[in-house]
């Protein structure tokens, strides 16, 4: 739990790419809320926020510095319960709504950029198979695990080339 993070310019870009209309969604395997931070609205987090924290017995809400500032299993005020990060843990499953979110976005897509990824984590990497647009970009310092028929690939990070771009 990183409470100062700042958002870098690939997010700040972004945000103005979806102020200016011409973004019409992130979708994140973070957890950090940096998107938000930047301005970003449509965002669709696949594996949740340490940002929604609840009860697991009773519901109740707390936010980042409830559990930060918690000595152990972080517990409810209310009830006693364990208190659970809206977060995707190992062998749980994505949110069925997220999902639906980003499948749609992605087959609805002219463009799809994948930057920042290396398409290791399932499913979030099947998820490009949805996309029937025409242009595909990835901007990753490295080389992805999966092979995708980008139109354009880059090999850098992608904080250094988007703040490169204009909007206008």
């Amino acid at each position: 739990l990183c409470e100062g993070a700042l958002p870098n310019e690939a997010h700040k870009k972004l945000a103005a790419l979806e102020k200016s209309g011409k973004l019409k969604a992130v979708i994140t395997q973070n957890i950090d809320n940096l998107h938000q931070m930047a301005g970003s609205r449509n965002v669709l987090e696949l594996h949740g926020s340490v940002y929604r924290n609840h009860c697991m017995k009773c519901g109740e809400f707390y936010d980042f510095a409830y559990v930060k500032n918690s000595r152990g299993v972080p517990r409810c005020a209310r009830c006693g319960g364990i208190i659970k990060p809206d977060v995707v843990l190992y062998e749980e499953g994505l949110d069925p709504k997220t999902i639906q979110g980003a499948v749609r976005a992605i087959s609805r897509a002219d463009t799809l950029i994948i930057g920042g990824t290396s398409l290791v984590v399932y499913p979030a990497a099947g998820f490009i198979d949805y996309f029937s647009g025409k242009h595909l970009v990835v901007i990753n310092k490295s080389e992805t695990a999966k092979t995708v028929r980008a139109e354009l690939t880059i090999a850098a990070p992608i904080g250094e080339i988007l703040e490169r771009i204009e909007v206008r």
